[in-house]
């Protein structure tokens, strides 16, 4: 190991969007790049890596039911899409030599292991990546929900939030459409709760705050911002 990371286990949350990339709904050189640095982490650091997959460059429960589908079956459908981009994420994590499991809070015997909280732990302590899909299991919660509970029950000391969109972190305004929105290198739980900011939803925001679980929001798609967020550089935006 180089040297002490900055945190010994972390919870990476990817949107399902950043797997898409500029090749549709399923983009292996995006995926095959964020494989890599999950790696390189994981054996040059030594962090314990567990990652919440989103689904939403297949599926969003949300737009199916804005389209007069029923909110559960909806949601039930965008769970499924997770699971799809965690078997995706573990294909290309063990083309690279990586022991990965998938675990799924909706049982799938054939494909996954079913989410138990002290086996995801042991797989951790042997240095495998766990990757969880299926979101909680329940509609009406997103995956940032997701990641701040697993986070909470394997005991991980932060939430790396990886963007998409060639955002660096959080700003007061959304830079794409305001110029004048002003970088926020450090912001606390109550900002975000109070003044709207795109961090997570309000719930996964006041599980992390209930938790003391710090989050950094940074670009994803740049390389080598895990590995530098995790060596203790002032990437992206700290929530505490």
């Amino acid at each position: 190991m180089s040297q002490r990371p900055r945190w010994d286990r972390v919870i990476l949350k990817l949107s399902g969007e950043a797997f898409a990339g500029q090749g549709g709904s399923i983009d292996g050189d995006v995926i095959a790049g964020i494989a890599k640095e999950i790696v390189e982490v994981r054996s040059d650091l030594g962090v314990d890596v567990a990652v919440v997959v989103g689904g939403g460059n297949i599926w969003r429960g949300l737009k199916g039911a804005g389209r007069g589908m029923d909110r559960a079956q909806a949601d039930h459908m965008g769970m499924l899409a997770t699971v799809i981009n965690a078997l995706a994420l573990q294909e290309y994590l063990e083309q690279l030599g990586q022991d990965t499991r998938v675990q799924t809070a909706i049982q799938m015997d054939r494909i996954a292991e079913p989410y138990i909280r002290r086996r995801a732990m042991r797989h951790l302590e042997k240095g495998r990546v766990v990757i969880f899909g299926g979101g909680t299991g329940n509609p009406f919660f997103t995956t940032d929900t997701t990641a701040a509970l697993r986070a909470a029950e394997i005991e991980a000391d932060a939430i790396l939030m990886g963007t998409h969109s060639g955002i660096d972190g959080v700003y007061s305004d959304d830079p794409r459409t305001n110029p004048d929105a002003t970088f926020l290198p450090e912001v606390t739980f109550l900002d975000v709760l109070n003044q709207g900011l795109k961090v997570m939803d309000s719930t996964a925001i006041t599980l992390c705050m209930d938790n003391r679980l710090p989050i950094v929001v940074f670009d994803l798609l740049t390389t080598g911002n895990i590995r530098s967020i995790l060596e203790g550089q002032p990437v992206g935006t700290v929530v505490r």
